[in-house]
């Protein structure tokens, strides 16, 4: 077996994911030589590069370093691939980003964020907190914090590690936290999980794992089985929990709120992201905080430090008379939340969604879903969906959505010809939302909103 703490050369198969990608970062901090492929280049893979980390984009085995110690891989790799193939056949120690995440957090203080909504903006509001009140931390965050310009915190006198839990493949199952948080157990993934009851025996399983004197920090409104309350707590954005928000007020686009736990108030915090998903996530950030006996007022002081996670609520362009926000949101739970969030505090102004679906599985299994979080929005442009690792499904595409939406202002539109339709449209405020390669069109539009209404 491969100690995972005396390996010189490693190589990532799909080293371009956000949590791939993280895990690189920590091995080549960490000074072993790290190697690794990925089918394109992105501005995230030429960053790893810059860092010194040596990355090919052909499915090519002569480009494999001669020694490697460990292969870790991630499962949207395909079975067919070459080089995945060459490791097996040659028997290579072989890993899932997953199980190195356990192997790395088995002898650390560890703090796990699950759920299927929120994880990846609580992550990294715990991590920033907790380096904020110089606790020694190293975290995984599954995006890239606006705070550290990183999806990694490292410290080599490392006294707690922070994790992102990811749900999918049911990766959190390797993982034996001392502090879990749970932020959502909605139906997703159902390619996995087939059923959303498999999907919530498996966070059951998760929060089964928290170690004996643990503690489980659970959304209110997510019922846990009976054998889970000797280490729960609750937290929600209203009262009805151990922690919870209160007197929540809108003031020049900025929510201001106080933070309530059984033994102390916050008062009067304001945060850089809006929107009250973004409160409740906080109020689980400062319950965990609260739990590791922080300060109070380092906590308020880190929480209006906070910058946020890139593509959560980001703002691209916030002028008089015009908005631009992406964000992440590829769920519907998600979507209504961005759109609510938006539309509240941009009230009287018309909102315009630009949505690109990901993966066909989640298009079928919540079409209905999607088309009524979508018809929040005042006018939505559909692009075509994005199909990941999946390879097209009869009848699911983005004119069969786009069908559902009982909306007049509506559009389906391809990425080529995205920018004449922004041109021929009046905008106030925009709002880009999916999880798949949208992001490679946020320069171009913000270029073209700069120059029709800002210059």
């Amino acid at each position: 077996m491969t100690d995972i703490n005396n390996i010189k050369t490693i190589y990532f198969l799909g080293i371009g994911g956000i949590g791939m990608s993280a895990l690189a970062r920590y091995f080549n901090t960490m000074g072993v030589s790290v190697y690794g492929y990925d089918k394109t280049s992105t501005p995230l893979t030429e960053q790893l590069i810059k860092e010194g980390i040596k990355i090919h984009f052909e499915d090519d085995i002569k480009q494999i370093p001669k020694q490697t110690d460990l292969v870790v891989y991630t499962p949207a790799i395909p079975s067919d691939h070459k080089e995945l193939n060459y490791f097996k056949e040659n028997e290579y120690p072989l890993k899932k980003r997953s199980e190195v995440l356990g192997l790395l957090t088995q002898n650390y203080f560890t703090i796990a964020v699950a759920g299927t909504h929120g994880k990846t903006s609580i992550t990294s509001m715990i991590a920033h907190i907790l380096n904020h009140s110089e606790i020694k931390i190293t975290a995984f965050i599954g995006g890239i914090s606006k705070n550290y310009n990183s999806n990694l915190i490292l410290n080599k006198e490392t006294e707690i590690i922070v994790v992102e839990a990811d749900e999918y493949d049911r990766s959190f199952l390797t993982l034996h936290p001392d502090i879990a948080v749970i932020t959502a157990i909605d139906a997703d993934h159902l390619d996995i999980y087939k059923t959303k009851k498999s999907l919530e025996e498996s966070f059951y399983q998760f929060a089964g794992q928290v170690k004996k004197d643990g503690k489980l920090m659970v959304k209110g409104s997510i019922p846990l089985p009976v054998r889970f309350y000797n280490k729960k707590l609750n937290y929600s954005l209203e009262k009805g929990s151990e922690y919870y928000s209160e007197n929540i007020r809108i003031k020049n686009h900025k929510y201001y709120f106080d933070l309530v736990s059984p033994s102390i108030i916050l008062k009067d915090i304001t945060l850089d992201i809006p929107g009250r998903h973004n409160i409740e996530n906080a109020v689980a950030a400062f319950a965990v905080a609260t739990l590791l006996n922080i300060d109070e007022q380092k906590i308020k002081s880190a929480l209006e430090s906070y910058k946020g996670v890139e593509r959560r609520f980001d703002y691209k362009i916030k002028e008089k008379n015009i908005v631009f926000i992406d964000d992440y949101a590829h769920h519907p739970e998600e979507l209504k939340a961005i759109i609510s969030a938006v539309k509240e505090l941009y009230a009287g102004k018309k909102v315009t969604g630009i949505f690109q679906p990901h993966l066909f599985s989640r298009t079928r299994d919540f079409a209905d879903e999607f088309a009524r979080s979508l018809e929040l929005l005042d006018e939505i442009i559909l692009l075509d969906i994005y199909p990941a690792r999946e390879l097209p499904l009869e009848g699911i595409t983005s004119k069969m959505l786009i069908d559902k939406i009982a909306k007049k202002e509506k559009k389906l539109c391809s990425k080529d010809n995205l920018m004449e339709a922004l041109n021929q449209r009046n905008l106030e405020v925009l709002l880009t939302i999916g999880a798949g390669d949208i992001d490679q069109l946020l320069e171009p539009i913000k270029n073209s909103l700069i120059a029709k209404y800002v210059i």
